[in-house]
């Protein structure tokens, strides 16, 4: 996972930091596992991928809708204990979304897809699950790594105080 977010990124320009964070995890109340891997760079651009069931989601589903409100949770976290300036208290997942290179994977005992073509993952506890784990993991690589977490959080804190 963490190799296939690093060849995405590679067209993006300059990466604010060299890792890509990542993380795999079992969820009984979803009835599967989930996994995560992104890193930000220097672009404007989000590159977002997304399966389940490793069917490709082109469309998303709650699983990138979770993953959103997990990243979403953890920089507003942050940004709050470090005491940054925010104009909006949710700065909203596409203002956090930019330069953001990312692949969220779930795997599910019963997946409940939407569409015809099965390109929308619909099962609603997933979305908790997701947000709950990116959440808790984004939070601790923030703390593990301040001053990278710092970057990433000062670029985002200022792109949202951009009109």
């Amino acid at each position: 996972m963490r190799d296939f977010v690093a060849a995405l990124d590679a067209g993006t320009g300059a990466a604010l930091h060299p890792d890509v964070i990542g993380f795999e995890r079992e969820d009984p109340r979803m009835a599967g596992t989930m996994e995560a891997a992104l890193p930000w760079s220097g672009s404007r651009e989000e590159r977002m991928r997304s399966f389940a069931n490793s069917r490709a989601t082109l469309q998303g589903g709650t699983h990138v809708d979770g993953f959103r409100d997990g990243v979403v949770a953890a920089v507003t976290a942050y940004a709050r204990e470090r005491g940054l300036p925010a104009a909006d208290p949710d700065p909203g997942a596409d203002r956090i979304g930019e330069g953001l290179t990312a692949v969220v994977s779930v795997k599910l005992d019963r997946p409940e897809f939407l569409g015809a073509t099965h390109g929308l993952l619909g099962n609603t506890d997933v979305r908790v699950c997701v947000g709950e784990a990116v959440r808790e993991h984004l939070g601790n690589w923030f703390e593990e790594q301040p001053e990278r977490a710092a970057e990433v959080v000062d670029r985002i804190v200022r792109g949202i105080h951009q009109d």
